[in-house]
């Protein structure tokens, strides 16, 4: 990527078809679960913001980054432990399945926490 993108469409557009659509899946996904979250690019990524940043993710070579922050990584500790993660992300290869269900409940856990704040 030589310019940062301005929208998430832009950011998407740039990578192949093959991890648009795994892009575009999760993102049907986290809009059906905030469809009053605000999409921006935030960090160089795509970002949903609902009383501040509510989850990002980020497409790499061989896995798809998401970053619901440390309390949405720590909820789901047990179901995300047969992956890379870290404190506020985890890695979902993209040689495997994505699994949308965990990301949606992941979602669903945010909006929940975000909206109590």
């Amino acid at each position: 990527m030589s310019q940062k993108p301005a929208t998430i469409d832009a950011y998407i557009s740039e990578f192949p078809e093959t991890v648009q659509e795994v892009m575009l899946e999760i993102r049907k996904v986290i809009n059906e679960l905030a469809p009053t979250a605000e999409e921006c690019i935030n960090y160089g990524m795509p970002t949903w913001k609902l009383n501040g940043n509510l989850v990002h993710f980020a497409a790499y070579q061989k896995h798809i980054g998401f970053y619901p922050t440390p309390s949405g990584i720590s909820a789901f500790q047990d179901e995300i432990e047969k992956y890379k993660w870290a404190k506020g992300s985890v890695q979902f290869p993209l040689n495997k399945p994505m699994p949308l269900n965990l990301i949606s409940r992941i979602t669903a856990f945010r909006v929940k926490e975000s909206s109590s704040q």
